[in-house]
């Protein structure tokens, strides 16, 4: 297995990007950092659960005489309890952080669907649901190390792959105008960029990289569309003033000087 194991995706707007694979030394690493918070969490709920079933049970001891037959009823309630919030826990972070849990943004990974785009609520469930299965024995693990996409079961079922959240910071090979020079600096005052992802960043690099060898009618579409969905990623109330590709400049530089 390779350590840096990549992979090239199309995303709808037949543009090519390429990611990196998470790799277990990563995922491990988040994994450990999720099951501390985690494990806080829980300890957290014990204690409020002990407490609440203490004084419970004091209460059902003054008014009745059958009290013992609700301790397996709370016993029942209890692992149910702690297992939502075990499953939860992962549901929450992926769907709301759109791939992410803090460990996974700790190590700078994040979950993504096989055609690039982020994970929803059910890709979430499934993941997290079959993670028991994946640590039974280090299954998971096992998957990880062996499959060219790096995928555990969860990953298998749900559809999904777990990548390096990072985008390289590699030099442009393009021109970027002068008007983008200074579109961009507006940009950072009046758009949100931290809602642009890091596969979107990506797919406007490589749009800007490889506009030239496009035929016109294509590009000029392409570029109009790709514009209209980076104005509803980054909150703009309307479409800039500014040509499209003059637009996607702009944005490329204040992705790169964003502060979030």
């Amino acid at each position: 297995m390779s350590f840096f194991n990549r992979i090239r995706l199309q995303t709808p707007e037949s543009v090519e990007i390429e990611f990196t694979l998470a790799g277990i030394g990563n995922r491990a690493l988040a994994l450990l950092i999720d099951y501390f918070v985690l494990g806080l969490t829980l300890l957290l709920f014990v204690i409020v659960w002990a407490i609440f079933s203490v004084q419970l049970f004091d209460f059902l001891n003054d008014w009745t005489k059958n009290a013992q037959n609700f301790g397996l009823w709370l016993l029942a309630i209890f692992f149910l309890i702690a297992f939502i919030v075990y499953a939860g826990y992962f549901v929450f972070f992926e769907t709301l952080w759109q791939g992410q849990t803090p460990g996974k943004r700790f190590a700078k990974i994040r979950v993504i669907r096989d055609d690039g785009r982020p994970v929803g609520l059910a890709q979430a469930t499934l993941r997290s649901l079959l993670r028991p299965l994946d640590e039974f024995l280090y299954i998971g693990a096992i998957f990880i190390m062996f499959s060219q996409r790096e995928k555990r079961l969860g990953d298998w079922a749900a559809g999904t792959i777990v990548i390096d959240s990072q985008i390289p910071a590699a030099s442009a090979t393009f021109t970027i105008s002068e008007q983008a020079r200074s579109l961009y600096t507006e940009l950072l005052d009046i758009a949100d960029l931290s809602q642009l992802l890091p596969d979107d960043f990506a797919v406007i690099r490589e749009y800007l990289q490889r506009r030239d060898a496009m035929e016109f009618k294509p590009r000029i579409a392409l570029a109009a569309k790709l514009t209209q969905q980076v104005t509803a990623i980054i909150n703009l109330d309307k479409l800039p003033a500014a040509a499209p590709d003059v637009f996607l400049e702009a944005v490329y530089l204040a992705y790169q000087h964003k502060e979030f």
